[in-house]
């Protein structure tokens, strides 16, 4: 009895030795993963930091490489780098108010009715009407403000979208729809207002149409990288979300604008000096731009009239299958991509072409716009259709950035602004007129008959264009040469006044008289002492 209690007590020892050693064995395995998952904690951890050190850093090269290329040339020094950071960062803005709202009211109506997209078309040139009579007067009014109204519009702009942020949930169609609206009128203020200034920030290496080409790109560029943002954003948490962080993004801008250089608001000096001369109408000065302000703009009226209505024609021919080629999704999405290197292409090219006129680049557009509709009307399919579509906005990038440089140099300081307004709501009005083509004859008319009236309207305002231009050069010849013909005999009778003045594509054409001595001339004006008391110089004095 005794030995089998003693075999007992020493099985039930060697089952608890058996079971310690199988514990500490655990331990020692627990212990040993314990420090691997330590040392794979701090390697994720140390991982992790360098990636966000590395983003950091990446993030600061980016941004100084483009501060470097925004204050190039003398940028920084005259304002002009500031408001290139100032329109890229509106433009971003902008893009993540579309990204937000992409899914309520305002999308693309690509799969409604024709008369669904007519009152979407219609709806779009709202704002453009208010533009064009009130904000523009108004701009040119409180000129001397014009950091003050650019930080209004961006101001104004951050408390509607968070006004929409808060009416996304409910769906409050009442609020989100004027608030939109209101959105589009003050951005557009803002694009009058910043027109406007570009004068005032140019520097003396940079010409007009290189400098709102680099405004445009870096404003295109800051957009592409904001829509899909914006989008991913919208998708995760929601739409009020992305106007949420437009309205810091918009109220941070306001701060920048203010922060401006005070020159860009500053009074025109030749209007301190002339204070007291009689100025003309600020309405009949508004309407009467001029003939070649008028040229270019009736130029770039007949491309966006066209750049109308080939979104809305192609558009609806891919919709009914008159386009073979592709699915109707990859074919629109073919288009769009398309269009965009178009445009962006446009702004490219406008930044290398600093040493042409102005005028010829917007007869350049027009005429190679004409060109290539004629090939795409005689050989009609989706590749072509997608090479005009193309063609146009790089058309419509390059020509609107030279009539913008054609109105800063032509128009005065007192009715630019609302010179800007009056051909925006024209660009406007004949985008939409374009559309509204566009949706009627994809109606009944195939893509060759399409594309041959659209051909008929582009060749037609191009030789009217190129007849009125050189009949007006001729007349200017003339009377160049009939002033210049009696000063240029010694016993011939001089003008009375001392010389004539005549403008010829914006480029002074004077009478000039020669000095007694020497081989210097002086140019003398009508009615004028000989004097540099009218010479305005190209950059501000402030800068």
């Amino acid at each position: 009895m005794a030995a089998r209690w003693e075999r007992v007590r020493q099985t039930v020892r060697d089952a608890s030795r058996q079971v310690g050693r199988s514990a500490a064995a655990a331990g020692r395995v627990g212990a040993r993963a314990g420090r691997a998952g330590a040392r794979a904690g701090r390697g994720t951890g140390r991982a992790t930091t360098r990636a966000a050190l590395g983003a950091v850093s990446g993030t600061q090269r980016v941004g100084r490489a483009a501060r470097r290329l925004t204050h190039a040339q003398g940028a920084g020094r005259t304002g002009l780098g500031q408001l290139i950071e100032l329109t890229a960062a509106h433009s971003a803005g902008d893009a993540l108010v579309t990204a937000a709202l992409a899914g309520t009211l305002f999308k693309l109506p690509v799969n409604e009715a024709r008369g669904q997209v007519a009152l979407y078309l219609l709806i779009t040139m709202i704002p453009f009407v208010v533009v064009a009579p009130f904000v523009g007067p108004v701009l040119d009014r409180f000129r001397s403000g014009r950091r003050f109204v650019m930080a209004g519009t961006l101001f104004g702009r951050g408390l509607l979208c968070f006004a929409m942020a808060a009416a996304i949930v409910p769906s409050d169609v009442f609020t989100i729809f004027p608030a939109a609206l209101a959105v589009l009128v003050l951005s557009k203020a803002y694009s009058v207002s910043r027109a406007a200034i570009m004068p005032s920030v140019l520097p003396a290496d940079i010409a007009l149409v290189t400098a709102n080409a680099r405004v445009a790109l870096f404003a295109l560029v800051t957009a592409g990288i904001a829509v899909p943002v914006g989008a991913g954003v919208s998708a995760w948490l929601g739409a009020e979300w992305v106007l949420r962080g437009a309205t810091v993004l918009f109220l941070l801008q306001g701060v920048l604008a203010i922060r401006l250089p005070r020159h860009v608001d500053s009074p025109d000096l030749e209007e301190l000096a002339e204070g007291d001369e009689e100025r003309p109408h600020r309405w009949r000065t508004m309407l009467n731009v001029g003939p070649v302000v008028a040229e270019a703009m009736w130029a770039n009226v007949a491309i966006r009239l066209y750049s109308g209505f080939l979104l809305f024609y192609l558009l609806f021919l891919v919709q009914d299958r008159n386009l073979p080629g592709l699915p109707p999704a990859v074919a629109i999405g073919v288009l769009a991509v398309a269009a965009g290197v178009g445009g962006l292409a446009g702004t490219a090219v406008a930044s290398w072409v600093r040493n042409h006129s102005p005028q010829v680049i917007v007869l350049a557009t027009l005429a190679v716009t004409s060109t290539v509709t004629v090939l795409a009307a005689v050989v009609f399919q989706l590749w072509s259709a997608v090479a005009v579509a193309l063609v146009a906005a790089f058309a419509q990038g390059l020509g609107k950035l030279a009539l913008d440089a054609i109105v800063q140099r032509e128009i005065g300081e007192e009715v630019r602004s609302s010179t800007f307004g009056v051909v925006e709501a024209f660009l406007q009005i004949s985008w939409v007129l374009g559309g509204l083509v566009g949706l009627l004859l994809s109606l009944f008319a195939g893509g060759s008959a399409g594309l041959a009236l659209m051909t008929v309207v582009l060749a037609g305002s191009l030789g009217w264009l190129l007849v009125r231009r050189r009949r007006r050069v001729r007349e200017v010849d003339a009377r160049v040469e009939a002033a210049r013909g009696p000063a240029s005999s010694p016993s011939g009778p001089r003008p009375a006044g001392g010389g004539e003045r005549f403008s010829r594509d914006g480029v002074s054409a004077e009478w000039v008289r020669p000095r007694s001595a020497g081989t210097a001339t002086t140019v003398v004006r009508h009615e004028d002492a000989p004097t540099e008391k009218r010479t305005r110089p190209l950059t501000s004095p402030h800068g």
